[in-house]
């Protein structure tokens, strides 16, 4: 007898990064504040909770985008404006970065399994988010710009915006050809 997915399995596997074709809609701060107090009951190693996040409102974007490509060498400027402007919002993920090898994992973990929370809580809503890990959060001028402070790594701007059509499904590779069960 085949069992009924839940609706949490539906969204899991209908989940896409949405990578263009954001509507010209505002991402109300209120909705990402929403999905952000749900998305951090994400495990975290001792209650550590490693993250803060950065909201870069739809109003505030193009002067925010301007900042950013200012970062950039002069001949990518023009480039970097274009990529930069699709999106209709941005959140900046930024984590604790501990000098001991697993507290850093563990931190890592963390943030990254509350922004996949924060991933499937905006596809609920048809927010499109795509998690961008682009050589920018290395770069000491972003940094800055930010205000990110030692200790901290910027793991990764999310890209965000409403959107008309799905991206399309993508083919999976079968589980059971990435599993091994351990026999003594």
């Amino acid at each position: 007898m085949e069992q009924t997915k839940t609706e949490l399995a539906r969204i899991i596997r209908e989940r896409r990064s949405v990578k263009s074709g954001y509507l010209d809609k505002e991402v109300p701060t209120e909705l990402v504040t929403e999905l952000l107090d749900d998305a951090r009951w994400a495990p975290t190693h001792g209650l550590r909770e490693p993250w803060r996040f950065i909201f870069i409102p739809s109003h505030e974007k193009e002067e925010f985008v301007e900042s950013l490509v200012q970062t950039f060498p002069r001949d990518m400027q023009e480039n970097r404006r274009n990529y930069f402007s699709q999106p209709a919002a941005f959140l900046i993920a930024i984590m604790d970065e501990d000098p001991r090898q697993k507290q850093w994992e563990e931190n890592f973990g963390a943030i990254s399994s509350m922004l996949q929370n924060f991933q499937l809580l905006a596809w609920e809503r048809e927010l499109g988010v795509c998690w961008k890990t682009n050589p920018q959060i290395h770069e000491p001028k972003v940094r800055e710009l930010l205000g990110v402070q030692p200790g901290e790594k910027i793991v990764g701007f999310i890209h965000m915006g409403f959107f008309e059509q799905q991206p399309k499904q993508k083919k999976r590779t079968p589980i059971e050809e990435k599993l091994t069960i351990y026999k003594k």
